[in-house]
């Protein structure tokens, strides 16, 4: 269970709204974007702490590798994990994400989601370093 909050961004409505409701039964604040503007303009305003996003990789306009380094612009401390439907190999050879990025594979399980968000989340602060097929 956690108490952080998590902004989430997917392009996919029914993934997005799968997303948020698992994470809000575990505890989380959760702040959802359907795209990287909306969720730069979420973290622009948002008052509060931001601890992770959760972000799919491919997306229209800006893509989740972009959309972190943005944010971290904004807020260098907040956590991530990348998800796509694509495999990590994939992701990797392509040169969309670093080896030892955090990374789930869609689909997944309600379970497998929260696992991970918690899991990067008590990483220590350097940068996250696993993968989740």
């Amino acid at each position: 269970m956690g108490s952080e909050t998590v902004l989430l961004v997917e392009d996919d409505e029914s993934v997005r709204a799968l997303s948020r409701s698992v994470l809000a039964m575990s505890g989380y604040t959760v702040l959802e974007a359907n795209g990287a503007a909306a969720a730069l303009r979420i973290c622009e305003q948002h008052t509060g702490s931001i601890q992770i996003v959760v972000t799919d990789v491919v997306m229209p306009e800006t893509g989740g590798r972009i959309l972190v380094e943005r944010l971290r612009a904004m807020r260098p401390a907040i956590r991530a994990l990348y998800v796509s439907g694509y495999t990590d190999d994939t992701v990797l050879r392509h040169g969309v994400l670093e080896e030892g990025t955090a990374f789930l594979q869609k689909p997944f399980t309600p379970a497998a989601l929260a696992n991970k968000v918690r899991e990067v989340l008590d990483q220590p602060s350097a940068p996250q370093s696993t993968t989740t097929r």
